[in-house]
């Protein structure tokens, strides 16, 4: 992580590694708050931000919220949801540039998928809406769109697609984003469509099967020291503060 969340990011990701979801969730959530209440040294989160530091705190909620529907405390994650949906919207009068008001509402669908709210189809929508109206004012999409807030909004749908995909990057840049860059409400609005699709039963998957997938961080494939327990395969993931199994998440060990 970019920011300053004590360290329970990569807690977070230890946690999932060893299969305790309800704790992942907590150490998210911690990450999360402290994230949105002092992002980055020198930055203020209720001060405009034109690279939205503040998204990473809102991701690490939502990545709390599926942990917990994983973990089958679906009473906490509707709680996690609700708190993101409050802060996505309160950040909606700082970050007001048309773009970055348009992802926070793609954050608020988002929440409501992740902590199973009901209304995330109409949310999508909403964020559509927003999009297709803010394109007269973006400029570049596809700088606006690597921002970290914009990037942060992406995470969430990417992690949990991997524990469906062997671990592999299921979801791609081309995926979240529309053919033609040069039509800016168009290309981004097509995240709030692909989303719409694909992100509640992605998420209804990950709990049916009781496993939520580390991110994707530094990967090696065929590497010759480490072996996973579980799966034998031997491509890594460099992620939290360990060596995991590119397909299962699990810590590999030494051969």
């Amino acid at each position: 992580m970019n920011t300053n969340d004590g360290g329970h990011h990569d807690a977070a990701v230890d946690a999932l590694a060893a299969r305790e979801y309800e704790r992942a969730g907590n150490r998210y959530t911690r990450g999360g708050r402290r994230v949105l209440a002092d992002p980055r040294p020198d930055l203020d989160p209720f001060e405009p931000d034109e690279k939205g530091w503040i998204g990473q705190g809102l991701q690490q909620l939502i990545a709390a919220a599926v942990a917990y529907r994983v973990a089958g405390v679906g009473e906490r994650a509707g709680r996690r949801a609700a708190e993101g949906i409050a802060a996505a919207r309160d950040f909606q009068s700082v970050l007001d540039e048309p773009g970055q008001a348009a992802c926070l509402a793609e954050f608020v669908a988002d929440f409501r998928v992740a902590g199973a709210l009901g209304g995330a189809g109409d949310a999508y929508d909403a964020a559509a809406e927003r999009y297709q109206t803010a394109g007269d004012a973006v400029d570049s999409p596809q700088a606006l769109a690597t921002t970290p807030l914009f990037e942060a909004a992406a995470a969430t749908i990417k992690q949990v697609a991997r524990g469906q995909a062997d671990g592999e990057i299921a979801i791609k840049w081309e995926d979240l984003h529309g053919p033609d860059p040069s039509r800016p409400g168009e290309f981004l609005a097509h995240r709030a469509g692909f989303k719409k699709q694909r992100f509640p039963g992605l998420v209804e998957r990950a709990v049916a099967d009781g496993h939520l997938a580390a991110p994707r961080g530094t990967t090696e494939y065929n590497n010759d020291t480490h072996r996973c327990p579980n799966c034998g395969s031997t491509h890594v993931n460099w992620a939290g503060t360990g060596i995991l199994c590119l397909r299962c998440s699990t810590p590999t060990a030494e051969k």
